[in-house]
This record gives structure tokens, C-alpha cells and sequence, in this order.
């Protein structure tokens, strides 16, 4: 079967996110995302580029109305687009500024979705715990609300500002 590597993949994703054009409020990828001179990337970052960035650039790659070497090609890569747009709609409804109790459920039952066929659309794959951990998210919302009341943004920020401090390599 003929599949692009990994590497191809990415470079063909990257060459078509960064053509789209966003809200100047919209937080976006750093331009030299995937290479090392592009530090981490912060949470803000990873939410704009699998609720944004990922589904335009797969959809344009593998969606309805693309060409594929063959159908068997075509049909493999319409099931990872599709397996990965149940992540992201996991992803959105987490990141929602609001939540319902109808939100929770439907992020249950897309993140139930993708983990469950992980297996099926990559075989050699081996189960995380973060994958278990996903499922808790539908308690949290529930208990806490919307995630971006809990979530660990505001300490990553303050880790980063105090990892630009200059300690001349002592501490104290």
C-alpha cells in the first residue's frame, strides 16, 4: 500500500495551514512549527492547531473530492481524517468557553469514539494512560465546568516567565 511518510504528511499540512487566514485575535502556530527552533508550544497553540489549523489541512488533503493512488488508499486515509475529526471535536467542546450538561455527553462520546478505534486505525498502536485519563474530562466538566476555569494555563505562563529569569546557573 502506498501511504506518504510521516514526514511528507506534515510538510504537506504545514504548507497548506499557513496559508489560511486568520482573526488577528486568533492565536496561532508559531510559522516554524514541527522544527526545533520553534520552542514549545504552549496550550493555546496546541488548541488553535487541532481545532483549526489540522482540519482544514486533512480535509483538503483527504476529504470528499481528493485523488488518492488508489481506492484502498483513498479509503484508509478517509478513516484517520475521520477518526481524527472525532479528536478534535473532543478537543473544541473542551475548550468551549461554555459548557452544558449536552456539551459533556457529546465530548464523551466522541472522545469514546476515537479511543476506541485506535486500535482499528492503528494497529500497532499501544493504549496510554492519558488516553484513560480523557475519559475523566467528562467529569470535570461536568463537576468544574468549562476547562478553561481549571485548566493549567496560567501556571504554564508563569513557568515560562520564570524559566527567562537569569539565575546564572545557581539557585537561590
Amino acid at each position: 500500500m502506498f501511504v506518504l511518510s510521516a514526514v511528507e504528511n506534515l510538510l504537506l499540512l504545514l504548507r497548506r495551514s499557513f496559508k489560511i487566514t486568520i482573526p488577528s485575535w486568533f492565536t496561532s502556530v508559531p510559522s516554524d512549527f514541527g522544527s526545533a527552533s520553534a520552542g514549545t508550544m504552549k496550550v493555546d497553540e496546541w488548541c488553535s492547531l487541532i481545532t483549526v489549523y489540522i482540519p482544514i489541512a486533512l480535509v483538503s488533503l483527504w476529504g470528499a473530492g481528493t485523488s488518492h493512488p488508489s481506492d484502498e488508499v483513498g479509503t484508509h486515509l478517509r478513516a484517520v481524517l475521520d477518526h481524527t475529526m472525532e479528536l478534535v471535536c473532543a478537543v473544541y467542546l473542551t475548550c468551549a468557553q461554555t459548557t452544558t450538561v449536552e456539551r459533556a455527553h457529546a465530548y464523551r462520546s466522541h472522545i469514546a469514539l476515537y479511543v476506541g478505534n485506535l486500535k482499528k486505525i492503528y494497529p500497532n498502536i499501544a493504549l496510554r494512560p492519558n488516553h484513560h485519563a480523557a475519559f475523566h474530562i467528562y467529569d470535570f466538566l461536568l463537576l468544574f465546568g468549562p476547562a478553561h476555569s481549571w485548566w493549567c494555563f496560567p501556571f504554564e505562563r508563569l513557568i515560562e516567565i520564570l524559566q527567562r529569569l537569569p539565575v546564572n546557573d545557581k539557585t537561590g
